[in-house]
């Protein structure tokens, strides 16, 4: 008999290393949970661009057009996405894992900034993606070690194509090109 933490694919670790992440088991329960990959991005208070890989996106209303994301209050973009009126949200394509690397904070060596425009805004936006979201902040509710900011979609746009995955803290592939309609 199978036990909750077990599964037929990629194995779960369920020990407690203190020495090591005393929060492991926990993150290996979550990353169990399927998601896109995004970038957040937003203006500095100097017009500087800033963009942060990001898996916590979610729709939250049709009218009005609000979306969330979660972003951890000791990250690097910290004080520049709570300074901002707005921010912009990219959907990455199955092809774009170097972007995603990136803005998590693992840019390629010799690798150059991907281009971006300006939505409505003001939020940059990277040109080539799967979708975006030009998002103006609404709200922003501290929970835990993250704030979550709640933002009302002025602009979008989509394109068809494979997203990126990431499962079991890791990449995944194989979810073809095709988009079937309900």
């Amino acid at each position: 008999m199978k036990q909750d933490n077990e599964t037929d694919e990629t194995p779960v670790e369920t020990t407690r290393d203190s020495a090591v992440d005393i929060h492991r088991p926990l993150k290996n329960a979550f990353s169990r949970f399927a998601t896109g990959i995004t970038v957040a991005t937003c203006r500095t208070r100097d017009g500087a661009s800033v963009a942060i890989t990001v898996n916590s996106f979610t729709s939250v209303s049709l009218e009005p057009p609000l979306v969330l994301w979660c972003l951890e209050t000791k990250a690097r973009t910290y004080d520049h996405f709570m300074a901002a009126d707005s921010y912009g949200i990219c959907v990455l394509r199955a092809d774009q894992r170097a972007l995603s690397d990136r803005f998590a904070g693992y840019p390629a060596p010799g690798s150059t900034p991907p281009p971006m425009r300006d939505g409505p805004t003001g939020a940059p936006l990277l040109e080539d993606c799967l979708a975006w979201f030009d998002c103006r902040i609404v709200d922003r509710h501290p929970a835990g070690d993250h704030v979550i900011l709640i933002a009302e979609v002025v602009d979008f746009h989509s394109e068809p194509g494979p997203p990126l995955v990431y499962f079991a803290s890791k990449y995944v592939e194989g979810l073809g090109d095709k988009e079937t309609s309900s």
